[in-house]
């Protein structure tokens, strides 16, 4: 990627905050469900660590990591009803005419996207700390696990950005979003430690993203963190990742010849 993409991509990414930044319930939003389900879930299952196999002192520890991953996962997987809503407003294919790279048009909102589910990660392992989580691992620990969810997001976001692009219909999107959600949380450790659940669920959860990035997060976030496994399950997000981008780049090369 040349150095001209990487400066358009980073100002077309500041267009994207700037939208998002003018809609501060937008970003209340966000905020809500993650804080539902984490002390709502939190309070609900906390005698649940007692039957074994979570690993840490109280199942808020436990649920952190899987509240992050999971609203990172949720917040991407619309990030295709943005483009959709560029391009019934005409506003993609006015940018079409100009020299802008194409990479950096489809990739900004990508970007964005990564960058708010950063930020969103933060935020949520915050209040988790103020509700007595204990991060035994360190900043070392939520840093990997930060990466891990905006690289789980930027599959996500960039696959809904693909989406977008073919279907073209917000019917559409919102009944595959629905319909993937779900199953993708729950087929994964989000919530319940694999050692007690069936072992066809765990042989999904070893195909499934959103667990890659529970693995790499949980082993990273440990007192003694077992760094196999972060390189492992981080490095196959971060090649999913990659392959999302192309295939997203790929689909937008596709709708620019047919306008």
């Amino acid at each position: 990627m040349s150095t001209d993409t990487l400066t358009q991509t980073w100002y077309m990414t500041q267009r994207q905050l700037g939208a998002v930044l003018r809609q501060p319930a937008y970003v209340v939003m966000m905020l809500i469900q993650p804080v539902i389900w984490l002390f709502l879930f939190g309070s609900l299952f906390k005698e649940v660590v007692e039957i074994g196999g979570f690993g840490t002192g109280t199942y808020l520890d436990y649920l952190v990591p899987g509240i992050v991953v999971m609203s990172a996962l949720s917040s991407n997987m619309w990030a295709g009803m943005g483009t959709l809503e560029e391009i019934e407003r005409g506003t993609l294919n006015r940018f079409l005419v100009t020299p802008v790279s194409r990479g950096a048009l489809m990739n900004a909102n990508v970007v964005q996207q990564a960058l708010t589910t950063a930020v969103q990660s933060v935020l949520i392992i915050l209040l988790g700390k103020l509700g007595g989580a204990d991060y035994p691992g360190g900043v070392g620990g939520l840093v990997v696990l930060v990466v891990a969810a905006s690289l789980l997001g930027t599959v996500f976001g960039a696959f809904s950005n693909a989406l977008g692009m073919l279907v073209r219909q917000r019917e559409s999107i919102i009944g595959i979003n629905t319909f993937l959600l779900l199953p993708l949380t729950f087929l994964s450790s989000a919530f319940m430690a694999p050692s007690q659940t069936p072992g066809w669920m765990r042989h999904v959860a070893d195909f499934n993203p959103l667990d890659w990035a529970l693995v790499a997060g949980r082993s990273a976030m440990a007192d003694d963190p077992d760094r196999g496994a972060v390189l492992t399950w981080g490095g196959a997000l971060l090649a999913l990742a990659v392959a999302a981008v192309w295939l997203s780049t790929r689909t937008f090369r596709a709708y620019q010849r047919s306008v």
